[in-house]
């Protein structure tokens, strides 16, 4: 696979008449000199807008292609409106407030959120950017230097635009950057931002992407939590003023993904309008929509603007993080299809983008600190012989590591547990057959640990000031290079010591006292996004030196769930909340934009150590199985019979694990407020399905039932297998009946659940897995 170059851009093609830069039969990046226009389309999306006679950029349309125009510029209008102001002289009619602009800044007449904020040596923040006919266009889809971006691995994939917008006063050169993909309705956005002047200048806001749209007559929907229940959705109706998602933890967060959805009121699953918003970085957002009392609606995505200040010299550049947007008219399911597709095609990368992952056992809620290597080997030979591939030690084989008070940062392994070593543990896991993997918290430090003892100056904290705590540990400063040369240099060591073929990267706690000890008090306003930056350096580091390496990522469960980590990490963990019941909830909105491929999902130990809830075996790995699978518990103190079962689901899953992470993805009932649920995964082909149905509680006696399936070929007959009880197994059925009459998913709860009924026993948390099989 051949990487997206990490210095320069390809060679462009610029000011001819009506260019276009064709990437397959449809899609195209489309410029009319005439009218000064811009049309980014695939066959399925069209983006258009223009430069008006004042040089600014105005959007003229984002949603459903439509054929190319030389002018559709027919699409602003300008009248003459009571208190607005004016920016001509003598002219009532044009003004900003009225305009629906590419990359708006505050003045001039436009008194919403700007999407760029620059303090000048005077104490200005104003500027006036404009058009002056600088333009390239692209082929393929150049790389964010320092930062996540979607990629392609041939150059006709993508189509690129870069667009220059100068304020002459400042001398700064605001460089737009749109790209359109050949197979899927997404615009990648992102903003480079280049001092020309002869001063320096300060960056307090620094918007990814801004779209003004027309009208108001959305719903928003976010994707709300807290550790152990992350990423529900949360939908309401737009109204005037702001609603608004952020993040200050210098991490995406349990609390708000960086991610939103605006959908026409009657959209549903399978019909109507809907645009997606995704913010491909891991720190500080702010993605919300400002309603105006013209009803035009501005989403605007980037950097978190609270805190941030970035000391631009005279020659220097800002880029921005890369924002991701979407358009489906195909419903939230074709919306999710899109974001699936472009992360598995176009953020995901490296050996592991298409390659089988490894069915692995974590051996956390095994042991936690209690364990030496002969019992670590003695859970890996039972996971073994159960056909799991990968074993993971997690917390407590480093340094002094007996608690979670100590230990972080020395990343050696701890002669109390491990005498021998990681090499002699690796080796006697790798003598099974399996992989060994390893759990590290790079970014945190205990205070009793070599390294802080040595670097206290390491650790972010604010002079003068107390610094927090979190789960007994501190952060060290990634934005300090030295911190971030000394980590590698460390887990380099450990990786090339024994035979390590995957990492769990974790994070423990937040930035809460943000300061950059390393560099004077112009630049504090820079320490957060300083910070990520050094996060994604070490990431790229080690997969540069170890490529076959699988990185998982993990911020205490789902904390920093996001597309700019799956850019280096090709799954995350999705929660520490391990709970069948409440992973419904979690991983049904999660698929909204995230494939089930990235999602980090284990069976753990029951009563669950979260919720303290009993879900049978069966339903555990029934919910796990829609995700990167796995175990986290101990196998060998199950019973035999429960092993067997262990045996089945893992060869289950072996045998199905391509469909489930490369077919397109199906939500079918949600679990919230229901006392059901139901998904499924049909393959590209549409010749095979899988459909996961869950019981959440029971009700007595209660009604037949039918579950209408989709994505599936109307025209072909399917064969029905159910791993438990069912009605109709073995049966066949044309995918025109099970679409449009449903699936019949009864179970023994319609009726007394005594010997006699032919559906057996159905309790609360009840699971089955549906197989269809095209005849």
């Amino acid at each position: 696979m051949r990487e997206p170059p990490t210095l320069g851009l390809r060679p462009t093609i610029s000011n001819q008449t009506s260019e276009a830069i064709m990437t397959d039969d449809t899609a195209a990046i489309i410029v009319h000199e005439s009218s000064r226009q811009f049309h980014l389309t695939n066959g399925r999306i069209s983006y258009i807008f223009h430069a008006d006679g004042q040089g600014k950029l105005i959007n003229l349309h984002f949603g459903a292609a439509v054929p190319d125009r030389e002018d559709f510029s027919y699409l602003t209008e300008v009248t003459h409106s009571p208190t607005t102001t004016c920016r001509i002289p003598g002219n009532l009619t044009y003004t900003l407030e009225r305009m629906r602009q590419e990359f708006p800044e505050y003045g001039g007449g436009d008194y919403r959120r700007p999407a760029l904020e620059v303090r000048q040596g005077n104490g200005s923040t104003l500027t006036d950017l404009t058009y002056g006919g600088g333009y390239r266009i692209i082929a393929g889809k150049p790389r964010l230097t320092g930062l996540p971006a979607m990629y392609v691995e041939h150059d006709d994939e993508a189509a690129t635009l870069e667009i220059d917008l100068i304020d002459r006063p400042t001398g700064l050169t605001v460089t737009l950057q749109y790209a359109v993909f050949r197979n899927q309705p997404v615009i990648a956005r992102s903003v480079r931002v280049t001092n020309g002047g002869s001063e320096p200048v300060s960056l307090e806001r620094v918007m990814s992407l801004n779209l003004d749209l027309p009208d108001r007559d959305y719903t928003m929907t976010e994707f709300a939590g807290a550790w152990a229940r992350e990423r529900h959705p949360h939908t309401q109706p737009l109204h005037y003023g702001v609603q608004q998602i952020e993040s200050l933890r210098n991490a995406s967060g349990h609390f708000l993904n960086p991610c939103a959805v605006f959908a026409r009121p009657a959209t549903t699953e399978a019909q109507g309008e809907a645009i997606g918003v995704a913010f491909e970085y891991s720190g500080n957002f702010d993605l919300h929509a400002e309603v105006d009392t013209f009803d035009v609606t501005r989403v605007q995505v980037g950097i978190n603007d609270f805190g941030f200040a970035w000391r631009l010299a005279p020659g220097e550049t800002f880029q921005s993080p890369e924002a991701l947007l979407a358009f489906s008219s195909e419903g939230l399911t074709g919306l999710s299809h899109a974001f699936h597709r472009t992360v598995s095609e176009h953020i995901v990368r490296g050996p592991w983008k298409r390659r089988e992952r490894p069915i692995l056992i974590n051996n956390w809620e095994a042991t936690y600190f209690d364990f030496d290597e002969d019992r670590l080997v003695g859970i890996a030979r039972t996971a073994r012989d159960a056909g799991i591939e990968l074993f993971v030690l997690d917390d407590g084989w480093f340094g002094a590591r007996n608690d979670d008070t100590a230990g972080l940062g020395d990343w050696r392994p701890n002669p109390r547990r491990l005498p021998n070593g990681l090499a002699s543990l690796a080796r006697r896991v790798n003598d099974l057959g399996m992989r060994f993997g390893l759990w590290f918290e790079p970014e945190a430090v205990n205070a009793d640990s070599d390294l802080y003892r040595a670097h206290p100056d390491w650790a972010i904290r604010t002079p003068g000031r107390t610094p927090s705590h979190g789960r007994n540990e501190y952060l060290l400063n990634f934005a300090d290079r030295a911190v971030v040369d000394n980590i590698f240099e460390q887990m380099s060591a450990l990786l090339h010591s024994a035979n390590i073929s995957y990492i769990k990267w974790d994070m423990n706690r937040f930035v809460s006292e943000g300061y950059d000890l390393s560099r004077g008090a112009e630049h504090q306003g820079e320490a957060c996004h300083r910070y990520i930056l050094g996060v994604y350096d070490l990431l790229e580091r080690l997969l540069a030196a170890f490529p076959e390496l699988i990185i998982e990522g993990c911020a205490s469960g789902g904390g920093r769930f996001d597309m700019g980590m799956l850019f280096y990490t090709p799954q995350i963990w999705c929660s520490d909340d391990s709970d069948a019941i409440e992973r419904l909830k979690i991983q049904y909105g999660t698929s909204m934009f995230y494939p089930l491929g990235t999602m980090g999902a284990h069976v753990s130990i029951t009563p669950n150590h979260q919720t303290l809830r009993s879900a049978p075996l069966a339903t555990r790995a029934n919910v796990a199985a829609f995700g990167t699978f796995g175990y986290e518990l101990d196998l060998g103190r199950l019973s035999a019979a429960e092993l067997d079962e262990v045996r089945r689901q893992v060869a289950w899953f072996k045998r199905y694990r391509d469909l489930l992470h490369t077919g397109d993805f199906y939500r079918l009932v949600a679990p919230y407020g229901n006392e059901r649920a139901a998904w499924m995964v049909v393959s590209r082909d549409r010749h095979a399905a899988i459909v996961g149905d869950y019981r959440l509680l029971i009700t007595p006696n209660g009604a037949f039932t039918r579950l209408a399936l989709r994505g599936l070929d109307a025209a072909l007959t399917y064969r029905v297998d159910c791993t438990g009880a069912s009605g109709i197994a073995g049966r066949s059925f044309t995918g025109a009946e099970l679409m449009r009459i449903g699936m019949v998913d009864s179970d023994a709860s319609c009726g007394q659940m005594d010997d006699v009924n032919p559906l057996g026993v159905t309790t609360d948390f009840s699971s089955r897995l549906f197989v269809l099989t095209a005849d």
